[in-house]
């Protein structure tokens, strides 16, 4: 009965290290760093502040990118 806690757990983690196009590190990075790069622009997710507009997206477009 103990070895279905080890497979259980084993496969768990075996799905959560796949890894998923969207969230890659070097996409998700590239537009987060292209936002930032700019000083005063910030990601949110969700609509931005009423001061700001959205100039962009963060973290593979999930984000909004938004800038004074």
């Amino acid at each position: 009965m103990r070895i279905l806690y080890v497979l259980f757990a084993v496969v768990l983690f075996l799905f959560q290290a796949a890894p998923d196009e969207r969230y890659s590190a070097v996409g998700a990075a590239a537009d987060t760093l292209a936002c930032k790069a700019t000083p005063g622009n910030f990601c949110r997710s969700g609509p931005c502040p009423p001061t700001f507009v959205a100039s962009g997206s963060c973290h593979g477009g999930i984000m909004a990118c938004c800038a004074k």
